[in-house]
């Protein structure tokens, strides 16, 4: 088959060739080629419709022939809708001189068959789709003077073989895919006045060699990855007029020697890493127009001068850090600057007034510095201003009036400041502002009336200020409006009606203010609204059912409000992305057709009294990430529909009336981070289908009726923050794969049924810090050491348990702890020292617990403490010493009793006089006891030194009962 399709195409050939030799005579061989280029290309506008032999080939479209018509020399077929690749057969047209094929969709590579154009002197093949590397043949044009080849899909090093084209001066490799470093071969290129190099991927540095190239005029490296520094030998390039090395990683400080470049028009150096001052040098570039110094890390002071800088129309010193002010003199009447940009440097100072004299200044930005002061009234001299910045400085005072005379005025950004005082009326006059930017800064008053005569504004941002009164009625003059953003500050009154005929308002944000009253019916002429927040006001009433027609809508946030009614005038906005209805009274059911807003990503419901059940049609909601539908009164399953939202990662269905298991599906939701079904009626067993959830942060179930064990899968949670389970019924233990969710910093089980140990693991839990609540459960055995490991832990609740033993000493070390309650268990022994912080009632109900705040612990207390040795030494001690102190005792007694025997029986048998002295003994003796300080204990132990003895002492019982027989003798 292919070989007829051959044997038809020369037979095709030869026929043409026959009429052509008939009509072309001598051109017969560069038209055959040229048929041939035709036959590969794709020619959808019919250009080459006339390159027919009905016509001579010097008239075909884009062919430029000699002087005598006998050689086609040119070829221009740039911009012609052509498609295809570049044929060799261009390669047999010898005679041309200049081929231009840009700006077409050619695709392929470049042919090396071109080489054999050594006629061929300028090549333009730019703003294709031609791919490959450039072939090393293009070396061997020697009489090229022009090559452009940028602007398509070329990739490789860059030849070094095109240092071979001597001729060269134009060299146009621009917006391609070169890597590699720029060959030094191109210093060869003697006539060289052109080099483009920008936007590839070069690297390394700029070679030396270039300097060779005494005649260039520009040379543009830019968005590439060169490095190293910029050397001086660039101040020999004497004729050079742009220099763009914008955008590369450019290193050291900027060569002084570029000052000497005395034709130099445009100077990019921004976006490197140069640093250092700024040379001075620069102010003798006489002719420099534009110099672009920005991103970068130059320091120092502003040292340029527009007045010595006579053509400077465009100055770009910003992202540096340049501190200072503006030097002195910098402008003068006769200075041309008309852009000045210093933004994002460490500048500080009072506003320049040396600015004041740049009288065709049209730019001036100055934000993101440290400016401080009031703005000086003589700001109207500068009436060619169109775009004052001075956003992100310390300015202060009021805005002067003046400006209002600046009438060329179309943008002006005064935000995050601390200007003070009201608008001044007269930006009213301002017929061209198109941009009001005075966000944040403490401005008040009124919004003025004039300024709605402002008609071309386009932009008004007034947040964060502590505008008062009403939005002015007039507002709806403005009606190329697109941006009014006023929220955070202090308007009252309702929404005046006119808003509604601002028709090109796509943002609209009203919220944080005290506007009250109803929304007006004319909102349904903002057709292309797609922003819309009128959230934390008191406004109130039934949405208007014209708000279906907002059918540009994409983000709505009513919440905080007092909208009562239902919700369906919002449905059917199939561009919706977002809803918040927080925290309103909106009531009835959820619209099944809110399922039909397709782009819906959040959807914020909660703290209404919406009712029945959640519309299955919300599982059409494929892009849904926000469902929070909380705090309701919606009842029934939670929809199996949901399971299609697999892009989910919130869903807040808590404090409803919801029944039945929790599904499984959830499991499925593999974005869900947060999960919160608690304070429902949800029954059945916890699903270890969540474990699946592996980038689930917070699961909270509680306040249920769940019953069954905690599922050990809840260990593949990992990711896990928050786990709430308290207040249902669970039994069982707690998994020890629990120890796996190591980012844990909330763990509540408390209100369960919870069984065993508490496990040891759960001390591996060492980021757990907000609270550990394992209360009113029937945990036993004692308190595992390990939980002193939670060094961030602040709150611990162990009470209403029947945990035993002591408490672990560890948790004494527990720094961070600062609300503790064990209470209500059966521990025992001494509370740690540190633990004396503590309320009385975090230890109460455990009867053997002691020490601080408790009572100190009692001897019987301490005796547990000691060793078993210690204490059988201790009670022998106490043995040995008792039954020492006995035998004495019996000895004493028995000497008493002696004696006595023996008193009485000499009583017996003595006289009367006898009995008189035993009435003193007994009697008398005694009253000397009362009348005496002498009767003391040791009186029972030592002999009397009296010189009577006395009758008391029991040593001498003996002789005082035989003094009678001597007295009588």
């Amino acid at each position: 088959m292919k070989s007829s399709q051959m044997i038809h195409l020369l037979l095709f050939f030869s026929i043409l060739g026959a009429v052509l030799d008939v009509s072309l005579g001598d051109d017969l061989s560069e038209a055959l080629q040229l048929l041939k280029v035709k036959a590969q290309l794709n020619d959808p506008s019919g250009v080459l419709n006339n390159w027919s032999p009905e016509a001579h080939v010097c008239k075909w479209y884009g062919v430029t022939c000699s002087d005598d018509q006998s050689k086609v020399v040119g070829l221009n077929l740039s911009n012609s809708g052509l498609s295809g690749p570049i044929s060799p057969d261009y390669g047999f047209l010898t005679s041309l001189e200049m081929l231009d094929l840009s700006s077409n969709s050619l695709t392929g590579s470049i042919p090396p068959e071109l080489s054999k154009l050594q006629n061929l002197k300028s090549l333009l093949l730019h703003s294709n789709s031609l791919s490959g590397e450039i072939p090393v043949e293009l070396g061997l044009l020697k009489k090229l003077q022009v090559l452009r080849i940028g602007n398509n899909l070329l990739s490789g090093k860059i030849t070094p073989d095109i240092g071979n084209l001597s001729e060269l001066r134009v060299l146009g490799l621009a917006y391609c895919q070169f890597n590699g470093s720029i060959p030094p071969e191109i210093g060869s290129l003697k006539n060289l006045m052109y080099l483009d190099l920008e936007t590839n991927g070069l690297s390394g540095r700029i070679p030396q060699e270039i300097s060779s190239c005494e005649v260039l005029e520009i040379f543009a490296a830019s968005n590439n990855k060169l490095e190293g520094e910029i050397l001086s030998w660039v101040g020999s390039l004497k004729e050079l007029q742009t220099l763009n090395l914008a955008n590369n990683s450019l290193t050291g400080p900027i060569p002084t020697e570029i000052g000497g470049l005395s034709n130099l028009r445009y100077l990019n150096l921004l976006g490197n890493k140069l640093t250092g001052e700024i040379p001075r040098e620069l102010n003798g570039l006489v002719q420099l127009e534009t110099l672009d110094l920005s991103k970068n890390n130059l320091s120092g002071s502003i040292s340029l001068s527009a007045t010595q800088l006579k053509n400077l129309s465009a100055l770009f010193l910003s992202d540096n850090k340049l501190m200072g002010g503006v030097p002195n003199n910098f402008c003068s009447s006769t200075s041309s600057l008309i852009q000045l940009v210093l933004a994002r440097n460490e500048l500080s100072g009072e506003f320049p007034m040396e600015l004041i004299n740049c009288s065709s200044l049209q730019q001036l930005d100055l934000s993101d510095n440290s400016f401080e002061g009031s703005l000086p009234s003589s700001l109207d001299r500068l009436q060619e201003l169109t775009d004052l910045i001075l956003n992100n400085n310390s300015f202060t005072g009021v805005l002067p009036p003046e400006i209002g005379n600046i009438s060329t005025m179309e943008n002006l950004y005064l935000s995050h400041n601390m200007f003070t005082g009201s608008i001044p009326e007269q930006l009213g006059k301002l017929d061209k502002l198109s941009i009001l930017h005075l966000f944040e800064n403490q401005m008040n008053g009124s919004i003025p009336r004039e300024l709605t005569d402002c008609t071309s504004l386009t932009e008004i941002d007034f947040f964060g200020n502590h505008f008062s009164g009403s939005i002015p009625a007039t507002i709806g003059k403005l009606k190329n409006l697109v941006v009014l953003h006023l929220r955070q500050n202090e308007l009252s009154g309702p929404v005046p009606p006119s808003l509604g005929y601002c028709t090109k308002l796509q943002l609209l944000a009203l919220a944080d203010n005290k506007l009250s009253g109803f929304l007006p019916p004319t909102f349904q002429f903002l057709s292309e609204l797609s922003t819309l927040t009128l959230y934390n006001n008191s406004l109130e009433g039934p949405l208007p059912e014209s708000f279906s027609l907002l059918k540009s809508l994409r983000k709505i946030n009513f919440s905080h409000n007092r909208f009562e009614g239902t919700i369906t005038a919002l449905c059917g906005l199939h561009l919706l992305t977002a809803i918040d209805l927080t925290n309103n009274s909106f009531s009835g059911p959820i619209p099944s057709v809110l399922g039909m807003s397709m782009n819906l990503t959040r959807i914020r419901l909660a703290h209404n009294h919406l009712t029945g059940n959640i519309p299955s049609q919300l599982g059409q909601l494929t892009e849904l990430i926000f469902l929070d539908l909380s705090f309701n009164n919606l009842d029934g399953n939670v929809p199996s529909q949901l399971s299609n939202c697999g892009k989910l990662e919130h869903l807040l269905l808590s404090n409803n009336n919801f029944t039945g298991a929790i599904p499984s599906w959830l499991g499925g939701l593999e974005e869900l981070g947060e999960l919160d079904l608690s304070f429902n009626a949800l029954q059945g067993l916890i699903p270890g289908e969540l474990g699946n959830c592996s980038k689930l942060l917070k699961l909270s179930l509680h306040s249920n009726n769940l019953s069954g064990l905690i599922p050990p899968e809840i260990g593949n949670l990992i990711a896990l923050n928050v786990l709430d389970l308290q207040k249902n019924n669970l039994s069982g233990t707690i998994p020890s794969t629990i120890k796996q969710c190591t980012k844990l910093f909330e763990l509540r089980l408390s209100e369960n049924f919870l069984t065993g140990p508490i496990p040891s693991e759960l001390g591996r839990l060492t980021e757990l810090q907000v609270i550990l609540d394992l209360s009113w459960n029937s945990f036993s055995g004692e308190i595992p050491s390990s939980l002193g490991n939670m060094e961030k832990l602040e709150r611990l609740n162990l009470s209403s348990n029947q945990l035993q033993g002591e408490v672990p000493p560890s948790l004494g070390e527990l720094t961070s702890l600062h609300m503790l309650n064990l209470s209500n268990n059966h521990l025992q022994g001494r509370l740690p020292p540190t633990f004396s912080k503590f309320r009385l009632s975090s230890f109460l109900g455990n009867k053997d617990l002691c020490g601080p705040p408790l009572a100190s612990c009692s001897s019987q207390a301490m005796e547990k403490s000691l060793s078993k040795g210690e204490v059988a030494g201790i009670v022998a001690a106490i043995v040995f010493i008792s039954a020492l102190i006995c035998l004495a005792m019996l000895y004493i007694m028995l000497r008493i009793w002696c004696n006595w025997r023996r008193v009485l029986i000499s009583s017996s048998e003595g006289s009367g006089t006898d009995l008189k002295r035993e009435e003193m003994w007994i009697h008398g003796n005694e009253k000397r006891r009362n009348n005496s300080d002498y009767w003391k204990m040791n009186s029972w132990l030592a002999p009397s030194h009296d010189k009577h003895p006395s009758s008391t002492c029991i040593f001498h019982l003996k002789m005082d009962a035989e003094s009678p027989s001597r007295t009588s003798a």
